[in-house]
């Protein structure tokens, strides 16, 4: 198992898991922004882009108004 943090909640996922079963199991709805270790991850990408353990994602939605 990999132990991460999506928005500084501890989860747990099968080894081999990418950003997009993470995104997944977090549940976020659309639209947001995902950043792996700090570094933004195009949407596109989310599939391809493997964890490893003690990654840290935010998941990032717009705030609207001002």
């Amino acid at each position: 198992m990999l132990s991460i943090t999506i928005n500084q909640l501890p989860f747990e996922l099968p080894l081999g898991s990418t950003l997009q079963d993470a995104v997944d199991v977090f549940g976020a709805k659309p639209p947001f922004a995902a950043a792996l270790n700090l570094n933004f991850v195009p949407k596109s990408q989310y599939a391809q882009t493997p964890l490893h353990h003690s990654d840290k994602i935010e998941l990032i939605s717009p705030i609207t108004g001002g």
